[in-house]
């Protein structure tokens, strides 16, 4: 018979225990599997209190998981209002208080906002969570600096440079970065400055960074487009099983021939499937969130130490497509709205869609007259010359009445030379007479000492020029004092290329006739393309909103732009603005013409009077 062996128990000191547990490793778990096990939601803080659950908001789970990938340094989610990225940065917050503990940061836009944010959100989370519970050192805390057994939290604003200085940090939180200031003439900008403070931690720091985006220049736009990665959150559909990403324009609703109003009609709006056109319900979004998956849209190397995610307000749990479409119904006809819908909804940034142009409005102005063909009602021939590293761009316009115009020719050609044949070639009018080119302005930019010794030869017709900003005027004279140059003394025209550009585009806007910017009938898509390469975007800059002009690609030619900014500049030089005071019975009225192919307009101002004032006054705001 065997004998039982008996163990003897004995009671472990305190100081043991501790001992051991502190040289407990942490557990092998995620982000999204720590907070789905230990994190506590309250009814303070959210409309789904008790334990955190993956699955109300599964795209979380990607952006979460991407904060364990060791090679990532930096996570930028760019998101709309309410969709949960403040939730995953408490997540990851919370991970690494229990699991990965070191000197952490949050900044948020203001003071005032830390200190709410930890009062309502930050430290509720801590009390409510056992596991993070019993590292959290209440009494010795703040409301911004929280301390625990084995790191601290600082809460800070973005409009506190010195709360944003001296200490190391190894994890750094951004949130809602688009509201932090810019810099100013004594301070880095908030994001700069914060970044400094990991550099003692430079091998295993981790950055995240969210905010739903204001305009293109705004912080979180322009981290999406510099990130190594970008993902989007596709779901596979119901019907047809093809993984897609939900897009604004995919959400439909009965037409107006149902008779009933906009705000009735888009109560019907459902999803329409862009693979298989089977309509997709609010009913099927929860399915189809959870079997999603962050892919790869961009890329643009492979070390991928910067990650951004981007998802808009469609993915939400929370919301309804008809919602949806309700918001954009009450948005499109108010530029207020429509700017908050893009952003808050759409987390898109803000473009004015009325300063954006596109080829096929220039070719719209395509009048009757073939290429190098002037119009009758032309008074002024100016040129405009891009010079480029291996070729040159050219424009002629002609020049009427109250700034209307045509474009006459355009060409690329190899040399001055060539340039010099097209300015000084003589052109055939509509009427039967002849025209040559009365002034070009060329770009002395590139090729400066080439250029300025053509332009020496040449200056009964011809004038460098350069582009600048900021000017009162659109252009202005100055003269060339560049030393040892030959040029020294010759007059070079200053052109503000902004102020050129806006006169151009909004009478590309206008029907053709009086006071319209024209093109010769058969103009090429290439020059509709260049000439409406940029579009003019809005940018904060020391607090304040700036317009500017900027290419829409970075791919973009707009070389001929360039070259009729100059024309345009060039027939400033001339008088373009007062040609209608030649005009003969000018005491008695001005003769406008009606279209500007009108031949011998017989003069009706004796019968109207100051008529034309009222009937002419759309060419006053063209400028």
């Amino acid at each position: 018979m065997k004998r039982r062996r008996r163990f003897r128990s004995y009671e472990v000191p305190k100081y043991i225990k501790e001992a051991l547990e502190i040289l407990r490793p942490p557990e092998d778990i995620t982000v999204s599997e720590w907070a789905e096990k230990y994190r506590i939601l309250d009814s303070k803080s959210s409309n789904i209190p008790g334990a955190w659950r993956n699955s109300v908001t599964p795209y979380l789970q990607g952006i979460m998981d991407e904060f364990n990938r060791w090679e990532t340094e930096e996570i930028i989610f760019c998101k709309p209002t309410q969709v949960g990225g403040t939730e995953a940065l408490q997540n990851m917050l919370g991970y690494i208080v229990a699991q990965d503990p070191a000197p952490t940061m949050i900044v948020y836009p203001t003071d005032v906002l830390a200190e709410t944010t930890s009062e309502n959100r930050i430290i509720p989370m801590l009390k409510n969570s056992p596991s993070l519970r019993e590292h959290y050192n209440g009494r010795a805390s703040s409301k911004t600096e929280l301390q625990f057994d084995n790191m601290y939290i600082t809460l800070a604003g973005s409009n506190s440079p010195s709360s944003l200085a001296s200490k190391p940090i190894r994890y750094l939180f951004l949130d809602e970065v688009d509201k932090y200031p810019a810099a100013s003439k004594k301070e880095a900008d908030p994001i700069s400055l914060a970044r400094e403070r990991t550099k003692t931690f430079v091998n295993n720091r981790k950055i995240y960074m969210c905010s739903t985006p204001t305009l293109r220049s705004g912080h979180i736009w322009a981290a999406k487009e510099a990130a190594d990665r970008e993902k989007h959150y596709f779901v596979p559909c119901p019907h047809c099983g093809v993984y897609i990403e939900l897009k604004m324009n995919q959400i439909k609703w009965p037409g107006k021939e149902t008779g009933m109003s906009d705000l009735d009609r888009v109560e019907f709006a459902n999803y329409v499937c862009q693979e298989c056109g089977e309509v997709i319900t609010d009913q099927h979004k929860a399915e189809m969130l959870r079997h999603g998956e962050w892919q790869t849209v961009r890329e643009k190397g492979k070390s991928g130490r910067s990650v951004a995610f981007w998802i808009n307000t469609l993915y939400s749990p929370f919301t309804r497509f008809s919602e949806i479409a309700k918001e954009f119904i009450k948005s499109h006809d108010d530029p207020d709205r429509l700017h908050n819908f893009a952003n808050s909804w759409l987390a898109e940034p803000w473009e004015d869609t009325k300063l954006r142009t596109n080829a096929d409005l220039v070719l719209e102005n395509q009048t009757d007259l073939q290429e190098y063909i002037v119009p009758a009602w032309t008074k002024l021939l100016t040129g405009g010359v891009d010079v480029q590293e291996n070729c040159l761009y050219w424009t002629v316009r002609a020049w009427g009445d109250f700034l209307t115009s045509q474009n006459v020719a355009h060409g690329q050609v190899l040399s001055l030379e060539d340039i010099t044949n097209v300015m000084n070639m003589s052109f055939q009018k509509e009427d039967g007479g002849r025209a040559m080119v009365d002034l070009c302005l060329i770009d002395s930019g590139d090729q400066t000492d080439a250029v300025y010794d053509y332009c020496i030869y040449n200056t009964d017709w011809l004038l460098p020029c350069k582009g600048t900003q900021t000017m009162l005027s659109h252009y202005r004279l100055s003269t060339v004092n560049k030393p040892g140059s030959k040029a020294v003394g010759l007059t070079l025209v200053l052109v503000d290329g902004g102020k050129y550009k806006d006169m151009i585009y909004a009478r590309m806007k206008k029907e053709r006739g009086m006071g319209a910017w024209m093109v010769y009938a058969g103009c090429d898509q290439e020059y509709a393309e260049q000439v409406t390469a940029e579009q003019k975007i809005v940018e904060r800059a020391n607090g304040r909103e700036r317009t500017r002009w900027q290419l829409k690609s970075s791919h973009a030619d707009n070389h001929y732009l360039d070259c009729e900014v100059y024309a345009a500049a060039a027939a400033d030089i001339l008088g373009v603005r007062n040609l209608f005071l030649q005009n003969k019975g000018e005491q008695e009225g001005m003769q406008i013409p009606q279209t500007p192919t009108a031949r011998n307009a017989e003069p009706e101002a004796a019968q109207k009077g100051n008529r034309w004032i009222p009937e002419c006054e759309n060419w006053i705001g063209g400028m």
